[in-house]
Parts: C-alpha cells; sequence; structure tokens
C-alpha cells in the first residue's frame, strides 16, 4: 500500500471477547502505537493515534462478547495491514475501500474471503474477480431488508447440524462416497449461509 493512500473500512462484522480486546490493545502498543480506550455498559472504545488523526474503533457490547461495528476511513499504510489481518483471522466480512489516484478498488470479503473485487476508474467499472454467488445482489438486498433473511439464516444452520451429523455417520462407515456427498453439500450450504449473514 501507497503512503498516499486511503483505505476504508465499511459493514465490518467482527465478533470479539473482552480477553481478544485487550489482546489487540497489547498489539497496537507493541506496534508502536499510541492509543488510549475506554467503556461504558454498552461500548467498549480504542482511540488510536495515526500522525495527527485519531482513529476510534468501537466495540459493540453484545450478549456473547463484543462486536466491531462502524466504517473507518484509515490513510496509515501499518494499521491499514493490521486491520486487514485482523479481519482475515477473525473470518470478518467488511467491504474495503481502497483509494488511489483517480481509481477505487473495492473488495467485499465474506468470512475472512474476498468474494469480489471491483475496480472504478472515472465512470468505468469493472470486476476484477467474482466468487460465484448464489443469490443475487436485489435478492441480498430484499432479504436484508425483510424477515425472510432471518427465518432462511435460521434455516440453513439447522440444515448444516442435521448434514454434520451426516457427515459424522458416513465418516463412522468409512463410506469414501457418503462423505464426499456430504462434503459437497456442506460447502454448498456454508456458501448460501456466507451469503444471507453477510
Amino acid at each position: 500500500m501507497n503512503k498516499n493512500d486511503e483505505v476504508e473500512y465499511c459493514n465490518l462484522e467482527l465478533r470479539f471477547d473482552r480477553q481478544h480486546i485487550q489482546d489487540l490493545i497489547k498489539d497496537l502498543i507493541k506496534k508502536g502505537y499510541s492509543l488510549y480506550w475506554s467503556e461504558n455498559e454498552s461500548v467498549f472504545l480504542i482511540s488510536v493515534r495515526t500522525g495527527r488523526k485519531l482513529v476510534k474503533l468501537r466495540f459493540q457490547q453484545i450478549k456473547d462478547g463484543y462486536k466491531l461495528v462502524g466504517d473507518y476511513m484509515i490513510r496509515d499504510a501499518r494499521l491499514s495491514e493490521w486491520m486487514e489481518k485482523l479481519i482475515g483471522d477473525m473470518r470478518g466480512h467488511a467491504v474495503v475501500k481502497r483509494f488511489r489516484d483517480r481509481q477505487i478498488i473495492i473488495e467485499n470479503i465474506l468470512f475472512g474471503e474476498v468474494i469480489r473485487l471491483v475496480e472504478i476508474s472515472g465512470y468505468q467499472q469493472r470486476v476484477l474477480y467474482q466468487k460465484g454467488p448464489l443469490l443475487s445482489d436485489q435478492e441480498l438486498t430484499k432479504l436484508f431488508y425483510s424477515g425472510e433473511g432471518e427465518e432462511r439464516i435460521q434455516q440453513r444452520r439447522v440444515e448444516v447440524d442435521e448434514e454434520l451429523d451426516r457427515m459424522s455417520e458416513a465418516l463412522r462407515s468409512k463410506d469414501p462416497a457418503l462423505v464426499e456427498a456430504s462434503r459437497a453439500k456442506l460447502a454448498k450450504l456454508a456458501r448460501e449461509l456466507n451469503m444471507l449473514e453477510w
């Protein structure tokens, strides 16, 4: 990454426990960042100084831990690398926009994996990489704004549990054909679940 580049992280979905947040603070201090943190009953806030700028990382408290929320514009190359490693390690979701000269590169990341890479130059948009989606953008948007999406997520989770049971049986029976069929079904369900949860 060029030092003049700006990277914007949007729609972040990363989940943490309290110990992991403390480890993040130690890691940032080791990397030489000046920072401070505060906490109330709903938010854990880490403020990281990058030159004259202050990046405030907001961790919203949820029932089983914390979730990094918000959009962040980062102009510090090292902090951007740290953030991207964090998204990958936590198998998180994000939309990452890289601004260079007169060009924008947009990465859609699901479970730490890039599923779509788009380059925008002026009025032209070019898809550089697309992992075959199971649902169209319109279908995803419709699901996002309706209760149907949550129902489908629950349904897919039940199907994954059932398929894991079948996989376990197949492994015990040492039947390679059953194992492979179950593995393929689990991969398909996981892809759909990834798209629905994004």
